[in-house]
């Protein structure tokens, strides 16, 4: 079977996939597949290949008895805290007086709920653990993994499908309900505007900004509490139908609290105040760091003294074909929730329970008191996750940041937004003249003249602006952080790591100079060192962010793909630390990568997408990594070495100029089309206060609908515009082949970002099919990233959750390939799950939360599979999917 997927007569026992036989991982998908399909053969996945990387080997190690679990301990008459929460807030019954505090099955792959029936949630006596990894290192994979079927629930009847109908009424309600919100935003804004044009002097006109910045501030943030009380009271575990009049309520409540004004504080003691506003259950001095915010928030439990980092899911709901499940989530006291991690319903870690970055809990299982997890699905290891001790940061420290945070806000930056185009009109007669309405203002060329002018200058100046900015007063407020020094939370150098932070994490700058030769000279002006630079004119992409530029290192030779995080700090509940991050020369990081500040990898790795970095064991060089846990793979495969001719030379003198003229011209349509849309916007801003004196806010109201509608059809033309001579194809090639990159002018110059709009409604499918994507009807779309829209193929019903992304490329080492993706009816993708390019999913097949799907995976039709790299989860000898407990 290998022979003929290799395409050699015959293939010897003992030769190794990888570096004898010349296989790569997509070669070896396709193997896994064939071997699947086999009735008579067992399960094959990628992990198995890696681990077992001959026929031989391979064969002996499935061959071999699977272990028998371990048995469960004695029934202790304590239990973990972070249970009992988890079994109250879940409504479940007690059903015995004495549970455990450890584990009452071994298991390492958790499964998840039957998609026919609804999951009951996790009792106290049968919440699945992991057995500790024997291994030297706690972040590497063990050997061997072993499960123990749990106990099934009897299923409950279904919800009922909805169909076109509910579909259409949904769409409906969703539309009048944002055309409501629209009117009365524009009837605020300009009874506003009003009243501060009429005050006399700038002195006045500024008061009078603050105090109705002040109104429209505690408006805005009491509106989304309010209406959640309103509509929905206190969360409960159910499950609500998508399309549904249900769904709508839910719909509402979360749009409006999570475009609330105070999830711009994120990591202040406000952000953690809003949560309990909304019903969250939240101990004192608990830090929360992520702005993805929890949705059900009643069912959010977190201890005292637990610090929640960023760039993690916790929102206490997830999409499940077609139905929306809601569920508790609950930390207990001290515990620690890492960078990039996510939180499945139905989970819970007890008292001072760490969970490593890059790592998930999946519905059921809960981390016993005391213990550090990592991995996904999560499995108990030995790393500490927490490297800084606690500093003095009570309640009166808090309060006072948070203090002068509202003040800042307040008396600054509200103003600024609310009154400042009011201030300026007032005080210069001479622009309010220009703006006065006039028989032929819309018909004159001068009005589209000035617009055009004050558009160029606005757009210009502020980007010009923007580039001075990030490496002026950045540089200055960073030399008052020093490395190494543990400083407590809310203070002085608490302000000025996060003014850094935010100043030099500026996506317009990033996506404008990465992918280019200009991102390595950009990163060294925000304070990157990046050693002696081998330019290759891709050694970033276009997303790469960190806590401090001043303290990451990159080697030389090194490329990064995109999405990469150095976290370079790290948090506690009252304390937080910076601390030099550096990658090593000759690496290759794929994307979403967290690399924290203990990484252990030195020179000549590869890290492969979503892998967790480790931070204990030996240094690791001349290997890859994959996976979370990581284990080792080969560093490179021959596949990958075609174009190494390339990467030197005449050659590369020869390319590489013509690859910087190609995107020289791909950052200028950037701009230019950034700008014209800016442009665009300027001129709809300008009519709708020009139609002011006749329809009054109605027209304020229509112009910021317009703006929205404009936007979409603006972005879907560009990108349509960009792919009409050079259509999206499978490819493999080198980066210095111009398909490649026309693929990387693919990526900047279209926008992703409006598309975040229409998260959750009818709309986003439409936009969707006007950008090229084969979908099918009634896709239920919760915030699913597709970076190549027209070689994704998704059938009816399916159901993409959240942080979701479908991948259709990989570069490797210079060498770029690119394969289509189908997605069959009915399928669900999880909770930040990512699909890498020439997979298939089979109708109702699931990718469970925080899996990675790698390349050329085939999951067959009703399967569930999770994990990272992703492998089939277990089923019942009838065939049906294993329940969670």
């Amino acid at each position: 079977m290998l022979a003929e997927v290799l395409h050699v007569d015959e293939v010897a026992g003992d030769s190794n996939f990888f570096e004898e036989l010349g296989a790569d991982s997509l070669v070896m998908a396709h193997f896994c597949a064939r071997v699947r399909k086999r009735g008579d053969l067992p399960q094959v996945s990628m992990r198995d290949v890696y681990k077992y990387p001959t026929v031989g080997a391979l064969a002996d190690a499935l061959a071999a008895p699977a272990p028998a679990p371990a048995p469960a301990p004695t029934p202790q008459t304590t239990r973990s805290s972070a249970t009992t929460e988890l079994t109250e807030a879940s409504g479940i019954a007690e059903t015995t007086q004495t549970t455990a505090t450890t584990a009452t099955t071994q298991i390492t792959e958790p499964t998840e709920p039957s998609r026919t029936t609804k999951p009951t949630k996790p009792t106290a006596n049968n919440t699945p653990t992991a057995a500790p990894a024997k291994a030297t290192t706690a972040t590497t994979a063990t050997a061997a993994d072993t499960s123990a079927p749990p106990a099934k629930p009897d299923p409950p009847p279904r919800t009922p499908p909805t169909g076109t109908p509910h579909y259409l009424l949904c769409g409906a309600l969703q539309l009048l309900a944002f055309l409501g919100y629209s009117c009365v935003v524009a009837v605020v804004a300009v009874q506003g505007y009003e009243w501060i044009s009429a005050g006399a002097g700038a002195v006045e006109a500024y008061l009078r900004a603050v105090v109705v910045g002040t109104g429209a501030f505690l408006a805005l943030c009491g509106l989304p509490i309010a209406v959640k009380w309103l509509l929905v009271g206190r969360w409960k575990p159910r499950e609500i139908r998508v399309w549904s009049l249900d769904y709508v309520r839910f719909w509402t409540v979360k749009t409006l609290v999570r475009s609330n004004p105070l999830v711009l504080f994120v990591g202040s003691p406000l952000y953690v105040l809003y949560l309990r506003a909304l019903g969250a259950r939240v101990g004192k001095g608990v830090s929360v760091f992520t702005r993805n915010l929890p949705v059900c928030t009643d069912l959010l439990t977190v201890g005292a003294g637990t610090v929640i980092r960023k760039d993690s899911f916790l929102s206490c709901y997830r999409a499940q074909d077609g139905v929306i499940q809601t569920g508790a989530v609950v930390l207990g006291r001290d515990a620690v929730v890492s960078e990039a991690t996510v939180l499945d319903i139905g989970t819970a870690m007890g008292d001072r329970a760490q969970l490593g970055h890059a790592s998930s809990l999946h519905r059921g299982q809960a981390v016993p008191d005391g213990e550090h997890w990592h991995g996904s699905p999560a499995q108990r290891g030995e790393t500490d996750f927490l490297p800084l001790g606690p500093a003095e940061c009570g309640t009166r420290r808090r309060a006072l940041h948070s203090l002068l945070q509202l003040l800042a806000a307040l008396l600054v930056y509200v103003p600024l937004a609310v009154g400042g185009a009011g201030i300026l009109l007032a005080q210069v007669p001479q622009l309010d003249a220009a703006l006065e309405p006039g028989a032929t203002a819309l018909t004159g060329w001068v009005f589209y003249g000035e617009a055009l002018a004050a558009s160029l200058l606005l757009f210009f100046g502020t980007t010009l602006l923007g580039v001075l900015l990030v490496a002026t007063l950045p540089r200055l407020l960073g030399r008052t952080v020093r490395p190494g020094r543990v400083y407590p939370l809310y203070g002085y150098h608490y302000a000025a790591h996060r003014l850094v932070m935010l100043a030099t994490n500026r996506r317009f700058l990033t996506r404008l100079f990465g992918d280019s030769s200009g991102i390595v000279h950009y990163l060294r002006y925000l304070g990157y060192d990046l050693s002696r630079v081998q330019q290759t004119g891709s050694n970033f992409g276009t997303d790469v962010r960190h806590e401090t530029p001043y303290l990451s290192t990159v080697g030389t030779g090194t490329m990064v793909a995109d999405g990469l995080s150095i976290a370079n700090a790290d948090f506690s509940s009252s304390s937080f630390r910076v601390a030099p991050v550096a990658i090593g020369p000759r690496n290759f990081l794929g994307n979403r990568i967290t690399y924290p500040t203990r990484g252990r990898t030195g020179e000549n790795c590869l890290l492969a997408t979503k892998v967790m970095v480790p931070v204990d064991g030996p240094v690791r060089e001349g290997v890859g990594l994959l996976g979370s846990p990581a284990f080792e793979i080969p560093r490179s495969v021959q596949r990958d070495s075609s174009f190494d001719r390339l990467k030197s030379g005449e050659e590369l003198d020869r390319l590489l100029p013509a690859k910087n003229r190609h995107n020289a011209a791909t950052m200028a349509l950037y701009l230019l089309v950034r700008w014209l849309h800016f442009f665009g916007i300027t001129l709809l801003v300008s009519g709708a206060a020009e139609l002011y004196t006749a329809f009054g806010a109605l027209a304020i109201a229509l112009g910021n609908v317009l703006v929205v509608l404009f936007t979409a059809v603006y972005y879907v033309l560009v990108e349509r515009i960009v792919t009409a001579r050079h259509a999206l194809r499978p490819l493999f090639c080198s980066i210095y082949d111009i398909r490649f990159w026309r693929r990387e002018r693919y990526w900047k110059v279209p926008s992703e970002t409006y598309l975040r709009l229409f998260n959750g409604t009818p709309y986003k499918n439409l936009v969707w099919r006007m950008l090229g994507v084969r979908i099918g009807r009634r896709v239920f779309d919760d915030g699913c990233s597709l970076t190549e829209r027209t070689m994704v193929g998704i059938g009816d019903g399916c159901t993409l959750n959240a942080g979701s992304v479908v991948q259709c490329h990989s570069q490797e080492d210079g060498t770029f390939k690119s394969d289509r993706v189908a997605i069959g009816s009915g399928c669900t993708l999880g909770v930040g799950a990512f699909a890498h390019y020439g997979i298939a999913l089979g109708d109702g097949a699931e990718l469970a939360p925080d899996s990675f799907l790698m390349k050329g995976e085939s999951v067959p039709r009703h399967a569930l599979w999770g994990g990272n790299p992703a492998r089939p989860f277990p089923q019942d000898a009838d065939g049906e999917r294993r329940q969670q407990p």
